[in-house]
Order: C-alpha cells, then sequence, then structure tokens
C-alpha cells in the first residue's frame, strides 16, 4: 500500500487533472460564445442555454451508471471510451456548426454525446484518487483540491479561450473541445496506473444491498452534501450565464475583453479552491468549518448580484466574493465525499455527488434565461435563501463524530 502511495508520479496527476480542466472547458468555453451563436444560429437566449443544458443532462443521468462500472470493471477501463465519446461530440456540433444551414438540432445531439463522455470521465476523477492514495486522508485532501482547482482553472480559461477561438472561427470552440480531450486521452492511456485490486469486485446484488447500507447509515450527511453540490453549481452556471449577457447588453464589453473580464471572479475562485484544498488535510471538522464560512459567504453575497448589476466594478466585487466562496467550498465538499466512503462502493457514492452537481449546471442557464428580465432580483434572494437554509441542514447533519461508519467493510 504505501509503495502505491509513495509512487503516484507527476505526470498521472497532471493526466487527472487534464479531465476537469478539459470537461470543463467543453461546457464553460460556450457561455460566452452564447450570444454569439444567437446570432449566428438564429435563437433566443433560452435556446442557447439549452446548448449548455443538453450537456449536463445527459451527464446527470448516465453518471451513476458510469460509477457502477467503475467499481466493477475499472476507473480507467471507463474513463478511456468516455474520452472518445467527448471528442466525438465536439467534432459532430462543430461540423454541423461549420456546414449545416440549420445546425441547432445537431449542435444539441453532439451536445448530448459529450455529455454522455463526461458522465464517464470527469467524475471517476474523485474515486480514482482515493484509489492511488487508498487510506491517506492528507494526500487525498490535497490531491483532490488540485483536481477541484483544475477544474476551476478551467472555468478561468473558459471565457478567454472561447472568446479568442470564436473571434477567429465562431464554431472553433465545438472543435477545440475534440483536440484537447485527444490530449487527455494519450495522457491517461500513458501515465495514469491504476492499482490492482486484489479483491474481487462485488456480484450485483450485494453491491446494491451495500449501496442500500451506506446510504441508511450514512444518508443524512451525504444528502446535505448532494444539496450543496446541486445549489453552488446552480449559483455559479447561473451567475456566469447572467454575466456573460449582462456585459455585452448592459456594459458594451464584447469578445476577448468580455472574456477576461468574466475570468476575474473565476480566477479568485481557482486561488481560493486551492487554497482550500491544501488547508484541508483530512481534517473533518475543518472541512465542516469551510462549509459553514463558505455557506454563510455565499449566501450574503449572491443576494448582491442583481442590484450591483448597472455598476461594472461592484457587480466584479460581488461576483468575485461568490466566486471566493464556492471555491473555498468546492474541495471540501469533495473530500467529504471521497474520503468517507469505503473503495468498492466509491465510485457510485461520488458518481451521485456528481451527477447533484450537474443538475445545478444544467439548470443554472435555463433559469436565468427566464428570470433575469423581469425577477432578478428576487431570484438572487432566493439563492441566498436557500443557502442559509442549506448551512441549517450542515449544522444538524453533518456530524463529524459520525461520519464514515461505512468506511469499514461490515
Amino acid at each position: 500500500m504505501d509503495k502505491n502511495k509513495d509512487h503516484v508520479s507527476i505526470w498521472c496527476i497532471v493526466s487527472l487533472t487534464s479531465i476537469p480542466l478539459i470537461m470543463t472547458l467543453g461546457n464553460s468555453m460556450l457561455i460566452p460564445v452564447l450570444p454569439i451563436l444567437e446570432d449566428k444560429v438564429g435563437i433566443t437566449s433560452f435556446q442557447s442555454s439549452m446548448i449548455i443544458t443538453s450537456y449536463s443532462v445527459a451527464a446527470i443521468f448516465l453518471i451513476p451508471v458510469a460509477g457502477y462500472l467503475s467499481d466493477r470493471f475499472g476507473r480507467k477501463v471507463v474513463i478511456l471510451p468516455s474520452l472518445i465519446l467527448a471528442l466525438i461530440g465536439g467534432l459532430i456540433a462543430g461540423f454541423a456548426s461549420w456546414k449545416m444551414d440549420d445546425p441547432y438540432t445537431m449542435i444539441i445531439i453532439g451536445r448530448i454525446i459529450q455529455g454522455i463522455g463526461a458522465a464517464g470521465a470527469m467524475p471517476i476523477v474523485l474515486p480514482l484518487v482515493g484509489d492511488l492514495y487508498q487510506d491517506d486522508d492528507e494526500k487525498i485532501s490535497s490531491t483532490l483540491g488540485i483536481i477541484e482547482t483544475s477544474n476551476t482553472f478551467g472555468k478561468v480559461l473558459s471565457p478567454i479561450l472561447g472568446s479568442v477561438f470564436a473571434a477567429i472561427l465562431w464554431f472553433l470552440p465545438f472543435f477545440s473541445i475534440s483536440a484537447l480531450s485527444l490530449i487527455s486521452i494519450a495522457l491517461i492511456f500513458f501515465f495514469v496506473k491504476v492499482p490492482k485490486d486484489k479483491d474481487e469486485p462485488l456480484k450485483f446484488k450485494q453491491f446494491i444491498r451495500n449501496t442500500k447500507e451506506v446510504f441508511k447509515d450514512e444518508g443524512r450527511w451525504l444528502y446535505t452534501v448532494f444539496l450543496n453540490g446541486v445549489l453552488v453549481m446552480l449559483i455559479l452556471f447561473s451567475m456566469l450565464f447572467f454575466l456573460s449577457e449582462n456585459l455585452e447588453k448592459v456594459h458594451d464589453i464584447k469578445g476577448i475583453k468580455k472574456g477576461f473580464v468574466l475570468a476575474i471572479p473565476l480566477l479568485l475562485l481557482c486561488i481560493s479552491s486551492y487554497i482550500s484544498g491544501r488547508k484541508i488535510k483530512g481534517d473533518l471538522s475543518r472541512i465542516k468549518k469551510i462549509i459553514v464560512v463558505s455557506l454563510i459567504a455565499m449566501s450574503i453575497s449572491i443576494v448582491f448580484v442583481g442590484y450591483t448589476s448597472k455598476k461594472l466594478i461592484l457587480l466584479l466585487i460581488v461576483t468575485s466574493i461568490v466566486g471566493i466562496a464556492i471555491g473555498a467550498l468546492l474541495p471540501a465538499l469533495d473530500t467529504i465525499i471521497t474520503d468517507n466512503i469505503r473503495k468498492e462502493l466509491r465510485g457510485t457514492v461520488s458518481s451521485f455527488y456528481s451527477s447533484a452537481r450537474f443538475i445545478g449546471v444544467a439548470a443554472g442557464p435555463p433559469i436565468m434565461s427566464l428570470v433575469m428580465k423581469n425577477y432578478l432580483n428576487i431570484s438572487y434572494i432566493t439563492a441566498g435563501i436557500l443557502g442559509l437554509i442549506l448551512l441549517l441542514f450542515v449544522f444538524k447533519f453533518i456530524k463529524v463524530d459520525e461520519i464514515g461508519k461505512s468506511k469499514e467493510p461490515a
């Protein structure tokens, strides 16, 4: 065990970080491009939001399946074909945009295929980190912090790269996703060496029975973490969608300049995520404190996004505070899930968490497209109230001394 833990190479970590980076780029990179897509394809704001949502909805339903398959047959066996699907989906959306007069339907089909690929790639990284370091809590939490930082760094790069690519060719972001997926495929194939599991995989009936037991024993804190995942990503992606539209229509900031402005709160989110991951060190008490402080900061600051929407500097300050809070929260949620579920169920349970996050990603843009004209302030006040309600759930259900009862085999 110690030998495996001590010989996880730098290139292995780099390869793992490429997956959340590329899958995040695959979704977030299109956000600054959506107003251009609306013009080029002749679609409404709601229709353009579905280009983000279709990717996420496909992932929501297939992530638990991918989690089970990864527990049953191995992480790498699931990740590589999934990355190939992400590559194919990007090519379909890109060629449709390039060659078709009315490409919207084919773009959605391509995005669904990409979402299927994302379902089998990004969520499997979390349990794979647990496998690589086995029961070294400090290394698991530190590496998960790096993984989440890669995810958030993808969000920082997304508006910039999306704007740059779209300035060259408006449909180039679709093709770039395929090229980046190819790089990740090569890295995972050559550099990720998964430890051999000496235990026989659980049979399906036993697997179902064990999964039910985990949710029976750990359900209260697991469901609380899942709800946090939904709300955090709902707030983040609705806020990014709103910012993209607001910068163009209210502040007349477009193109590459808009990409750099959008990147400001995301850069702070990325830095916060990295620091949080480094500070956690597998300490459950510290994890709970980070969750509490982050939820308070997010819930209070998100209320002011609508009120500052016409004042650019204030808007960026408020959204940056939201970004910092979310950045600190994400590694804490990742670690509490990955580090407290035993190995043979780790992929499945973490996949439910990833599905929860994708629900927020899927719902954010279309909800914001519907409410931002007449109910903007009400929507952000509601988000703040929901955050405070979740804070109460955290105090009530995340009990440090009770977490992890199912980690040891019965």
